[in-house]
């Protein structure tokens, strides 16, 4: 792999330099950005004035003349109070990109983090026993992209999927099936993800109906929840199937939304039991937890009730039972010491802030999380109807999570199918597209709000061709694909000794801020700001493509060389940049 020192980088440096030469003592951040009035702006002339109580535009006249330009800057003007306006010559950003398209590998020259670190994220957290739904979507599709773009920095990413395999209702899931052992038995050796869930729910809700209408057998159901927290092997074994009949359903749904899930990352409520105890233990042997009414409590003077009364976090309940406190605190435990994280980051539902607070300020107070070793809850909002309300079915149920999938992928078969004839596809090619362009659209409809926010589920507009859809990136990149096989003998080769149109320069100074994107997308875990980049570039390709043509026989053989290059370097940057949000690019569309 070759790192390439991008464009905002090299000015940067050459500013820096200027700024030492005029005031050798400053050691200036030029504050360097993306400009309207130019390639870039310059803003810390006025702080660095301030501070050398000197003339602001005096002072950015010294710096431009200590600037050296030669093949990177073409032109750095002084403008309004202090700032530097500075315009990069055309070949700086054609010999940039040429670098970047002549890496080899799928990273186009963007660089690993300097220093990676281990993070532990916590994402895509079904229940046993039960259907995943809509609510399920968020997670799941958030932490894969977040996962995906932090492993492309060059972090060491350790993925947990705490599914709920654990709590008194498998007293009543396991008696059940005890006196009823056929009922989770399969028609043959494969059985669909489908089929699985099918069992499960059928058996839950016969085993519902039993508990809340037969008293004897709600005493056997709560008597087996006791043997299966005692470790009672028959029990267990029991226990054990529900989980397995559920992991097969868990992979079909992911495997629909395109995203690996592995079973060794799959660490449920249960895999914390052995540690409870000794959570508990030093919780209260450090004062950090108090024993109050018979439970152990953490208090916090800034939480309180509606009364005014402080809100505790209950680890243990005064039953001696365990809540969702300590097999979390136990989860951090295991990820701090076991895992030697430096990040724990959660991608749970906005509406669980206030426990993941709680539950971090005190592994905090115990020493577990400090300065070295962070907590993050990366909160996500609701999916919403039409009507802005949260998504429900006609009849007010919870939207199945497999029927949204597969609705989106008919629409969007039905889409690609319109233009089968146009582009030449093969039954094949409509089936395998319409399921890249429906789960793309899912997922690139959730990825491009900010997770924090709630966003309506409207399939027309994410499977339409025009707006902000992952159609619409999806086609662009078909495009290129296209232009790129009807090129015939000509091959994309880079020419730096050419003049840029505008829409040219506009692509290439966009195609050199995928690595800076992506470095700030990691940083905060925002992969909507990735999704905005993709769109921007796409955009400003379709303008491209208006006034630059490629293929014309009017252009000479090496305007059209440059111009290949510069859609090619597009298509290979869109196809990684949706690969890191967890999206396909099909090749014709």
């Amino acid at each position: 792999m070759t790192s390439v020192t991008s464009l905002t980088d090299l000015v940067h440096q050459r500013l820096a330099n200027a700024l030492s030469a005029t005031l050798p003592e400053a050691g200036a951040d030029p504050l360097l950005r993306r400009s309207d009035r130019a390639d870039f702006q310059a803003n810390g002339i006025l702080a660095l004035a301030k501070k050398a109580k000197a003339n602001p535009r005096e002072l950015a006249t010294q710096v431009v003349a200590n600037v050296v330009s030669g093949e990177v800057i073409r032109e750095i003007e002084v403008s309004g109070p202090g700032f530097l306006n500075v315009t990069i010559t055309d070949g700086a950003i054609t010999r940039n990109l040429a670098a970047r398209y002549a890496d080899d590998t799928a990273r186009l020259g963007v660089p690993h983090t300097a220093q990676p670190g281990t993070t532990v994220i916590d994402y895509a957290q079904p229940n046993v026993a039960k259907e995943m739904h809509v609510g399920h979507l968020r997670s799941a599709v958030i932490g894969d992209a977040v996962v995906r773009i932090l492993e492309f920095t060059g972090e060491a990413v350790v993925r947990r999927h705490h599914i709920g395999d654990w709590g008194t209702q498998f007293g009543m899931l396991i008696q059940y099936l005890d006196e009823h052992p056929h009922e989770l038995d399969h028609k043959d050796a494969e059985v669909s993800g489908e089929e699985a869930m099918s069992n499960l729910d059928r058996l839950y809700k016969a085993a519902r109906r039993l508990f809340d209408s037969d008293e004897e057998f709600k005493t056997r159901a709560r008597r087996r929840v006791v043997d299966l927290q005692a470790g009672d092997p028959d029990t267990l074994a029991a226990w054990q199937k529900f989980v397995d009949e559920s992991k097969i359903y868990f992979f079909s749904v992911f495997e629909k939304l395109d995203m690996e899930i592995r079973d060794e990352d799959i660490v449920g409520e249960s895999g914390y039991n052995d540690m409870l105890h000794e959570t508990c233990r030093l919780l209260e042997e450090s004062g950090v937890a108090v024993r109050s009414e018979g439970a152990l409590c953490v208090f916090f003077d800034d939480i309180k009730g509606p009364d005014g009364n402080p809100v505790p976090l209950i680890v243990q309940k005064s039953d001696g039972g365990f809540g969702y406190a300590a097999t979390d605190l136990s989860a951090i435990r295991d990820r701090v010491f076991q895992l030697k994280a430096d990040t724990l980051l959660y991608v749970v539902d906005a509406r669980q802030s206030l426990h993941f607070r709680m539950v971090f300020e005190t592994a905090r107070r115990a020493g577990w999380l400090n300065v070295d070793v962070k907590a993050h809850q990366l909160a996500f909002g609701t999916v919403l109807g039409k009507d802005g309300k949260p998504f429900k079915t006609r009849e007010g149920e919870t939207v199945r999570l497999v029927d949204l999938l597969d609705e989106a992928v008919d629409r969007a078969t039905a889409v690609v199918g319109e233009k089968r004839e146009k582009v030449g596809l093969t039954d094949e090619e409509v089936v395998e597209n319409g399921r890249y362009v429906g789960i793309g659209a899912v997922k690139y409809a959730d990825l491009s709000t900010s997770a924090v926010r709630d966003y309506k589920f409207d399939l027309d507009q994410m499977v339409s061709l025009n707006g902000d859809t992952s159609v619409y990136l999806q086609y662009a990149y078909a495009r290129i694909r296209s232009i790129l096989r009807r090129a015939g003998d000509a091959r994309p080769a880079a020419h730096p000794e050419l003049a840029l149109a505008p829409a040219e320069r506009a692509l290439g100074l966009h195609l050199d801020r995928f690595g800076e994107t992506v470095a700030e997308v990691a940083a905060a875990y925002e992969p909507h700001k990735l999704a905005a980049y993709l769109y921007q570039l796409a955009s400003l390709l379709t303008t491209f493509y208006d006034q630059c043509h490629v293929l014309s026989p009017d252009n000479a053989p090496e305007v059209v060389e440059n111009r290949l290059f510069l859609v090619d370097l597009t298509a290979r940057t869109l196809h990684q940049g949706m690969a890191l949000l967890g999206i396909r690019t099909p090749e014709r569309l």
